[in-house]
């Protein structure tokens, strides 16, 4: 399973509403849309295989729903699951000018 949580760190808040696309092979397996904790439970499959995975979250419509400009129109986070049996989250840390992510727990 691969779950998210993007958070708003120019507002120390979570960040409701950011549409997220889950893809792999360069086809998308799945999306969601951050909730008002800025977490999305349900991007895709429950079981993933081993593989190469994108998030890619629309930042654009985010910033410009709560009133600010962005230097990133969208955040692609690239990442590698190697055991497929495990949980992987993928949080976001969001500002309109930079971001930063990690492997969660």
């Amino acid at each position: 399973m691969i779950t998210t949580h993007v958070l708003d760190t120019t507002s120390g808040q979570p960040a409701p509403g950011v549409l997220v696309r889950l893809e792999s092979g360069g086809r998308i397996i799945g999306d969601g849309v951050t909730d008002d904790d800025g977490r999305c439970r349900t991007l895709g499959p429950e079981h993933v295989e081993a593989g190469v995975y994108r998030l890619v979250f629309d930042t654009d419509t985010y910033f410009a729903r709560v009133g600010r400009e962005a230097f990133f129109p969208e955040v692609t986070v690239t990442f590698r699951i190697t055991d497929p049996d495990r949980h992987h989250h993928v949080p976001v840390l969001l500002s309109p000018f930079s971001f930063t992510s990690y492997r969660g727990s």
